[in-house]
């Protein structure tokens, strides 16, 4: 085989796996790639949460994980919920968390500790997830 063979049939191999390369990044990552839909600035006030009857009114800090099974950013967070409840585990702080309306999931094995809370109004209008809201011990949000 000559050289110049040698060369050819390594370029289209080389080729072949930078497409291949560029074709898995496209499927796996590029699906989550989204353009913001213009210019348009994204306020939002905590006035509308209140806590579930309950849990209102003085107590422990209340602690909530608002989340999206469906969105990849939830893995960024986990660790640090994680340590948040490993810190605070001794402290007068209970932990809830609040999925997204009519999805479904369940966190890591290591997050069982985020009590499921159903029925906080105001939860609907958050403009983003993962969030978080926390009252204090007069039952306020912070």
């Amino acid at each position: 085989m000559s050289t110049r063979r040698k060369y050819l049939i390594a370029g289209l191999i080389v080729l072949l796996w930078s497409g291949a390369m560029l074709t898995a990044f496209w499927w796996f990552e590029a699906r989550y790639l989204r353009t913001f839909e213009g210019e348009r600035a994204e306020l939002f006030s905590g006035d509308a949460l209140q806590l579930t009857p309950e849990l209102q009114g003085p107590g422990p800090v209340r602690f909530v994980h608002f989340w999206d099974p469906g969105c990849p950013c939830n893995v960024g967070n986990q660790q640090h919920l994680e340590e948040l409840l490993k810190r605070f585990a001794e402290q007068p702080v209970t932990f809830h968390e609040v999925r997204e309306p009519g999805s479904s999931g369940r966190l890591p094995p290591s997050l069982q500790a985020l009590q499921p809370l159903d029925g906080l109004v105001g939860a609907e209008q958050l403009p983003a997830s993962p969030a978080v809201g926390i009252w204090d011990q007069q039952g306020e949000l912070v």
